[in-house]
Formats: C-alpha cells, structure tokens, sequence
C-alpha cells in the first residue's frame, strides 16, 4: 500500500494537511524527524501512517495514560491493532501485553516512559524489530518547556540499549526555538527532517476580557452557547470547585478535574466529559494532555495562565475538528499574585541543582510577564501569540476581540508622566499597586505608613479611574517606559526611554470606543457553523444521536464514531450511496464497514420526509 492509500482506507482523508507529507516522507525516507505542529494540525497521522508501512513495531512514548487509552482506541476503532504499556494494566495485562507483543501482533505500542528501562520492557524489546521510537509531546524532554518531565530523560538511554538504532521521531504543538534545540540535543536526533509548520489556528477566535463578576460572566456565555461542549480552565482547586458548583447549581451539564479527587472520580468525570455525558468540564491544568475530543466549541480560562505555551496548548483544545470555536481569557490582576505564589513554591526537579531550578523559577518569572502584557495588548492578540513562538505576520486577523473592537487614540502623555515621575521620586522601588494608589490619592494605611502621601505626585490622577490608571501603567511596561522586576514581589524600575516622557514626550495608547449597549435576544437562535457556512442544525442533531446509539453500543467516546465536521460534511452533501460516503472526510473503509450504512439510512429517511 503507498501512504495515500493508507491515509484514506484507516483514516478516512483524501489528502494531507500542510506538512504531514514531509514529516511522513522523511520518516519512510529512514531519516529522524522533528515536527512542531498545532494542536489539532494532524501530528499523529505522521508517526502513525509510516508505522503501517514500515517492517517492524513503531514503539510511542506518551507521557499521559488518557493519551494512550485515547489514542489506542482511535487506531482500534480504523481497524489498526495497537496498544499501550502503562501503570494502568494490572501485572498479568502487562506480561500479556509484552507476550503479544514479542509476537508481532502490534503495530503500534504507546509506552510510558517510566517502563522504558525496566528489566521486562528491555528484555522484551531485543526480542522484536523496532521500525520506529516516536515522542510524543517532545517538549516535556526540556528543562526550558512548560511541562518538563524529568522520565522523558530515560529515552535516549533507552535507544542507545537497541541492537539497532531505529528511526526517532518526535513531535509537539508549543515549542520555542529554545525548546525545539533541546529537543534534538537531547534526544540525539540525526540530521532530522524538522518541520514547523505554523502555530496559526484560523479557527479558532481569541478574546480577552476583565470582567468585574468573572461568575456572571462565565455563566452569561454559557447561556449563549446551549449545547455546546466546552473547558473552563481554573487555577486553583478551590475556584473549579467554586464554578463547577454554580453551574450545576443552575441547572447546566457539568463536571470537575482536578488533583485533589480520587483518581477513581478523576476517570469517571473523565470519561462523562469524553463520551458527552457532559458537557461542561471545569479543570485545573492537570486536564487535557493528549484529550483527543474534537466537538470542544470553546475554551474559557477563568484564570490567567502562568505562561503563553501553557495557555495556548489549554486553548488549542477548542475546535480540534477545524469548525469555528472560542478561546475567552477572563483576566484579574489577582491572577498575576497567584501565579507568582506558584511559581516561588516551584521545588527543584528531579535531576536539576537548586542553581538550574533557580534558573527556571527566573525564566518563569519573564513568561508570567509576558503572558500578563497579552492581557493588555491593544494589537491583534493572534499576532501576540505567533510573535512569541517566533512567527511574524499581519497586525490584523480579524477575528480576535482587538481586531473586532473600535478603537480610537487618545493622549495620555499627563497621566503617564505622573505615573513615572511617581516611581522616580518614591524613596525606593515600590510595586504597581502602591504606585498607582498613590497617583489616585488613596488614604490605605500601607499607603501612608511608607510615607507614599508626602510624595509630589500624590493625588495628581484622583479624576482618573483605577482601571484606566492601570491600564496605563500597563502600556508603559508594554512598551518599555517602566520595567517590573522578577523579583519574590516585583517592583517598578525606571529604564533609559523613561526620561522621554518626563521631558515633555507624548504618548498615545489605543482605547476601545464606547458602543451603544445592544439588546440580547433572551434565546439565541441555534445555528451550527461549518467551514464552508451554517448547516442543517436539525439533520445535525439527528446525526450526532445517531452518534450518540452508535458509540454507547461500542463504548467509546462518539467523536471517534466520526467527529463533529464528519457530521456537518453529511449535512452538507447528503451522501446516498457507499461511494459518496467514502467522499466524506474522516470516513474511511473500516469506518465504514461499522456505521457507514446507519448513517446512510437516516439521511435517506430524511430526504424521504
């Protein structure tokens, strides 16, 4: 079979996505690969259509056991013979799973990396020809990613215990240039394929907002979203116990995650968010590596995230299936004192000396601000966001809340020149709140027993409101007048284009036009978007019922049944034979040969009616 003919008779695709063909070829071509791709660009497709065409076992290291189940029932569910080593097997399921796999009935094995140099795993594999070492979520091998795993480490020592070394690839979606060398350092990749293609994802629309009554606003988008799947994202166990208990409390579909619940509720909850059970999942970050549910409509972040690569991996888990989605940012200045908590609690992790851990805790401490300077970004926040893993473009999307906003320029040059001329005088370095207190003329006790009130600048912005006053203050750092220091408890410092202002300078900040309040409609219309335009909503719903039969009978979760745009490519074409079938993405032979012919007959039942 040639890679074409795979790709469609276990996947259902026609044709690839940007850079799968080149990560797929280089891997046949028996060259290493390194590939950085998108959330939901297709990266697993490029380690797993080279496994089927290869000689031997692809073996993947994956870092999560619900990556590893998820995966391994998707390849089962295309017809595909795989399966997975981890500490989720009982002892006999283990020594099973090795036996079968000693004799060749895997294709592809997922493995944790903690079993990688284990006196059975290593036995097992001089029994066996391994075609391919695959790393997934390859970031978690650097010291510098946002996830780092010190297991990850074992791998290369892993490879170089092989008769023969076999081709390595590995793959992630968030990576810096940094990170991306220390994944080919580490991993001793051999002049590799690498390949990024883009972190760009169009469907996805970005919004941030500052909301005074975060709750009120979480459950007014919730209302104006019925029956959509989504993930709200909270720092702390407490708040995602806090939301999750509004939402049920008024009457919505939802579910908690996080490390505080046994492991036994983290599954269920788990596995009611998977099969659509529920629809809402409220989770600290410890939910999401490796989910593969692809119907997730939009992503709210209750909570500022601690770091750009950490937010957009959270958010990229929002319109796997390429539909249009929503990724909304709720953003507090609380949320900065959080994470600076966290990250001054941060332990040294194994392998790193307190020096390195130190180093980390530091560069920590740069991502925190520059994930702070995203809320505060006048400019296009999809610009920001592929700035920052190294990719220059347009300034205007045209679908992210500052693109979709009126702004108009105004002068701030008196405000900011009282803003830093307060730093300047204050007898020392004092932090954002105390500075912006004292410009506003504020009577707090901390206040006054520094002797802040006795500074010239004291009251000289008392018209202005505290939130325009930070807004400022924001845009000075932004744009280098001040410098916030990464200190246990950051302060303001002066830098050398802070004198512009101060000696007359102007500044101009962009601020968004005030618009007439609109009136709601108390129920929004239901519409479904596609790539192509609005659907069928009612032949939808049909169909994801149908679904919903299907994947309960087979017990798996429904997007692996077929996904949300398989769904709405069916309303779209209407499919009235095997062959047009086939013509829909995402459906291919084995598919097929499951549920090809149920959905056939409901969409004849419907053009009948």
């Amino acid at each position: 079979m040639t890679k074409e003919e795979v790709l469609k008779k276990y996947f259902g695709y026609d044709s690839f996505r940007a850079g799968q063909e080149i990560l797929v070829n280089g891997i046949l071509s028996g060259r290493d690969t390194l590939g950085i791709m998108p959330t939901g660009a297709g990266k697993s497709l490029c380690y797993q259509i080279p496994a089927l065409l290869m000689p031997g076992i692809t073996l993947v290291i994956s870092p999560l056991i619900s990556l590893m189940k998820d995966q391994v029932t998707a390849l089962n569910q295309a017809g595909i013979h795989a399966a997975y080593l981890n500490s989720s097997l009982t002892q006999g399921q283990y020594q099973t799973a090795l036996r079968n796999l000693i004799q060749g009935r895997y294709k592809i094995v997922y493995v944790a990396p903690e079993r990688l140099l284990t006196e059975s795993f290593l036995w097992a594999a001089s029994q066996i020809e391994i075609s391919m070492v695959s790393v997934d979520e390859a970031h978690c091998i650097s010291q510098w990613g946002q996830d780092f795993r010190p297991s990850y480490l074992k791998i290369p020592d892993f490879v170089e215990q092989l008769q023969v070394r076999p081709v390595v690839s590995a793959f992630t979606a968030t990576a810096t240039a940094e990170v991306r060398e220390d994944i080919a350092a580490i991993l001793g990749l051999q002049d590799p394929v690498t390949l990024v293609t883009g972190f760009d994802r169009k469907n996805l629309r970005f919004s941030v907002k500052q909301p005074a009554d975060k709750m009120a606003a979480t459950l007014a988008y919730i209302m104006e979203h019925p029956d959509e799947c989504g993930i709200i994202y909270c720092l702390t166990r407490k708040t995602v116990e806090e939301v999750h208990n509004a939402l049920v409390g008024r009457g919505f579909s939802a579910t908690r995650y996080h490390a505080g619940l046994s492991d036994e509720e983290r599954r269920e909850n788990q596995e009611d968010f998977i099969f659509d059970r529920k629809e809402i999942m409220v989770a600290t970050n410890a939910f999401g590596m490796g989910i593969d549910k692809s119907n997730v409509r939009y992503v709210i972040h209750y909570n500022m995230p601690k770091n750009m690569e950490s937010y957009y991996q959270e958010a990229g888990r929002a319109g796997r299936d390429g539909l249009p989605s929503e990724c909304v940012l709720f953003y507090s200045g609380q949320d900065v004192v959080t994470n600076q908590f966290f990250i001054d609690r941060m332990e040294a992790a194994e392998g790193m000396d307190e020096e390195t851990a130190a180093l980390v805790q530091e560069r920590e401490r740069e991502r925190l601000k520059k994930m702070t300077f995203y809320c505060f970004t006048n400019e296009c926040l999809r610009a920001y966001i592929l700035r920052y893993f190294g990719e220059y473009g347009d300034n205007y999307c045209g679908n992210c809340s500052n693109c979709l906003t009126q702004f108009e320029e105004k002068d701030v040059s008196e405000t900011a020149k009282n803003l830093i001329g307060c730093v300047k005088t204050a007898r020392r370095s004092y932090g954002m709140t105390l500075i912006v207190d004292t410009v506003h003329g504020s009577k707090n006790s901390r206040l006054i027993q520094v002797g802040m009130d006795q500074n010239p600048y004291y009251g000289t912005c008392e018209e202005e409101p505290i939130y325009r006053l930070r807004q400022i203050l924001n845009h000075l750092l932004v744009e280098g007048y001040l410098f916030l220091t990464d200190d246990k408890y950051p302060v303001l410092e002066l830098t050398e284009k802070s004198e512009e202002i101060l000696n007359g300078g102007t500044l101009l900040m962009k601020t968004a036009k005030e618009q007439p309040k609109k009136i709601k409609e108390k129920k929004p219309k239901k519409r479904l978007l596609a790539e192509e335009g609005e659907v069928d909503y009612d032949l939808f719903e049909k169909l994801r019922g149908l679904r919903m039969e299907l994947a309960k009978k087979d017990r798996v979760p429904p997007y692996l049944v077929f996904t949300d745009k398989t769904l709405t490519q069916m309303c779209q074409l209407h499919p009235k034979t095997k062959e047009e079938m086939l013509m829909v993405s995402g459906v291919g032979e084995n598919k097929f040969r499951k549920y090809g012919e149920a959905f056939l007959a409901l969409l004849n039942e419907e053009r009948q009616d």
